[in-house]
């Protein structure tokens, strides 16, 4: 499965933004799907992950209430859509996928994406 996020960009405080994420080579809708970011100077963490058709979603606790993850298996894109930015989000976000879900909010994901930078200015 390749995979490719895009959507970043320079925003204000309290903007938003909308990350895309599309895959191809492989059957999306078998796959759970995740966001990671990495600021700099700093490992790569969990944002959020969808399941298989969406229904199940998680998110870390820094992100819940501002950001919504969400899925198009027709498509097969996923989203992430970012409201109320802080400058703490500025990272690069990457995005994943895992045909077992053998730990959504860990580093253990089959296929990564490049990542899409959100610089997020106070």
């Amino acid at each position: 499965v390749q995979l490719q996020a895009s959507g970043g960009g320079p925003v204000q405080a309290g903007g938003s933004l909308r990350l895309s994420c599309a895959a191809s080579g492989g059957v999306f809708r078998l796959y759970y799907m995740g966001w990671f970011r990495q600021a700099p100077g700093k490992e790569r963490e969990f944002v959020a992950a969808i399941g298989r058709n969406g229904t199940i979603r998680y998110y870390s606790d820094p992100v819940k209430g501002r950001f919504t993850i969400s899925r198009d298996n027709a498509k097969n894109m996923m989203y992430l859509q970012m409201n109320t930015l802080k400058p703490e989000d500025t990272a690069v976000y990457y995005c994943a996928a895992q045909r077992v879900p053998t730990g959504l909010a860990t580093n253990v994901y089959d296929y990564w994406g490049q990542g899409t930078l959100v610089t997020v200015s106070s």
